[in-house]
């Protein structure tokens, strides 16, 4: 007879091992794991265990089931989940107010730390941002903002600044699309951030971001 005990252990093991096969890619975001019968299999436990292990996962943010189909991956960390749920409701300043916060020191630090072949990605990027720009494809100006600003992060080497950063990207995300409706849209050329950076001048690739971001700060109506 399996004791209480021995089975809190088995089902930790299973969500463990599901957790592994999530994080590290082997299932990525959007696709649907095995059925039930196969990760019994798979994982060597009895169809309850891994019952509960699908649902400690599904609990979690990292799994969802979806009636008649099966069940998905929804996301790969379970930080960003949980960040992204006590965030849900933030305002567009307060998420403006967090990326300042973010972005100034990810720039500072980054234009101490670069490398030729980071200068090289950052101005590709850069390249890629501008056309989007000048194309005005919504779609398109919301990733390449948000790839260079997260190789900026990437570049700082700080890797509590990144992973940071890496969590609140959902926010981010929705940030600058309803930024780009804003009057600031026209402000769109970060040539200046990236030249400060590749330049090695801390000080002025901080000073750039605070300047587009005050604009976009000036936009919302301060709180009582």
């Amino acid at each position: 007879m399996t004791t209480p005990r021995a089975r809190t252990g088995l089902i930790e093991g299973a969500v463990a091992d599901l957790r592994e096969r999530i994080t590290s890619g082997q299932w990525p975001v959007g696709t649907r794991i095995p059925p039930e019968p196969a990760l019994t299999e798979m994982l060597g436990v009895g169809r309850n265990t891994v019952r509960e292990a699908v649902q400690a996962l599904v609990h979690s943010g990292l799994l969802a089931r979806r009636q008649g189909s099966g069940t998905y991956v929804l996301a790969d960390d379970e930080l960003a989940v949980s960040i992204g749920r006590h965030i849900a409701g933030a305002s567009r300043r307060d998420v403006l107010q967090v990326r300042r916060a973010l972005e100034v020191e990810a720039a500072r630090l980054a234009a101490q730390r670069h490398t030729p072949a980071d200068d090289e990605r950052l101005l590709t990027l850069l390249r890629e941002r501008t056309a989007a720009w000048e194309a005005d494809d919504v779609d398109a100006m919301v990733t390449t903002d948000l790839e260079l600003h997260r190789e900026i992060a990437r570049v700082s080497r700080n890797p509590v600044l990144e992973s940071i950063y890496e969590n609140l990207l959902e926010a981010i995300i929705e940030n600058i699309r309803t930024n780009l409706a804003g009057a600031g849209h026209d402000d769109h050329d970060h040539t200046a951030l990236v030249e400060a950076i590749v330049d090695s001048d801390p000080r002025r690739a901080g000073s750039e971001v605070v300047r587009y971001l005050a604009t976009l700060l000036r936009e919302e109506p301060e709180e009582d």
